[in-house]
């Protein structure tokens, strides 16, 4: 029990952001998310947006966090992208994707590129049958748009984002 109220312990969790915050947030998500479903519908990766979205938040909820920073948003797409394909080439079962999701999470750690919502890329990854290439440009293109939306919002907001780029 906290000394505060004498029954209630006082929260750890961080402090609600201000209004403006929440309102740039959204807008930045929004934006960078409708230009990446002009650039899935032209490409037919729509199946990308779901990771995207993911990482979308981290960078515009949370952008000094290192999940959140380009090396981890890019390295962490491709890579996942890569090693769906990869398992891809095996199979393209539930099970396959499972396998893709954890073996990219281990190649992110390895190459200090560790981004949670590209486990999600290498399970669709290993599910896409078709355009495998395009598939893993597609990833990287639209990392790249996430992140200039993240340098976007920080040139208008003032805010650090990147606190590093690789």
């Amino acid at each position: 029990m906290s000394s505060h109220t004498g029954l209630i312990p006082a929260s750890q969790a961080p402090a609600r952001p201000g209004l403006p915050t929440v309102l740039m947030a959204t807008l930045t998500a929004a934006a960078a998310l409708a230009v990446l479903v002009g650039l899935g519908a032209a490409s037919g990766q729509l199946l990308l947006i779901p990771p995207m979205a993911a990482s979308m938040a981290l960078i515009a909820g949370a952008p000094t966090l290192p999940l959140s920073q380009p090396r981890h948003v890019i390295g962490g797409q491709v890579i996942s992208a890569v090693v769906g394909v990869l398992v891809g080439f095996a199979s393209h079962s539930l099970w396959a994707g499972a396998i893709a999701g954890g073996v990219a999470l281990a190649a992110m750690m390895l190459t200090r590129t560790s981004h949670s919502p590209a486990a999600a890329t290498a399970v669709i990854g290993a599910m896409t049958a078709e355009g495998r290439v395009e598939f893993v440009i597609c990833a990287g293109i639209s990392a790249v748009v996430l992140v200039l939306f993240g340098v976007l919002r920080s040139a208008l907001t003032r805010t650090a984002y990147p606190a590093y780029w690789w």
